[in-house]
């Protein structure tokens, strides 16, 4: 079984690495201890792969990573948005004359993506996007 990670959790944990690097040759000295914010972000993405993966990663120690996220108190996260499947949209009417087709792909930060194809444009669309961008 293949577990799917989206880009963007990848380009997050590349970041963080980044992040982690500078830090690594800008502390005072070789035991200042690693900055809250950074065990924060490393905590976080714990969400999106398994620990060990983050800690190898960032060049921390497994241990000390479970040990900094069993310490902190729990954070209840809500259900997230639900996804609908597919929605299908009323054709428009047969009155109505053909414009030209339109195509529109769109990417939320998250990662999701919407793309529509359709013969003719519709006034439907403005709905479409605000429902997928506010989603």
């Amino acid at each position: 079984m293949k577990i799917e990670i989206p880009l963007h959790a990848d380009y997050q944990l590349d970041q963080l690495a980044g992040q982690f690097e500078h830090w690594r040759q800008h502390r005072a000295s070789p035991r200042e201890r690693i900055p809250q914010t950074l065990w924060e972000q490393a905590a976080a993405l714990t969400t999106l792969f398994p620990y060990t993966r983050v800690a190898k990663y960032l060049r921390l120690s497994a241990k000390d990573l479970k040990t900094y996220m069993a310490a902190q108190p729990a954070v209840h996260v809500g259900p997230g948005p639900t996804w609908a499947g597919f929605v299908e949209a009323p054709p428009s009417p047969a009155a109505s004359p053909v414009v030209g087709s339109l195509e529109v792909e769109l990417h939320r930060r998250d990662g999701a993506r919407l793309r529509i194809h359709s013969p003719d444009a519709s006034l439907l669309l403005a709905t479409i996007v605000r429902s997928f961008l506010e989603a």
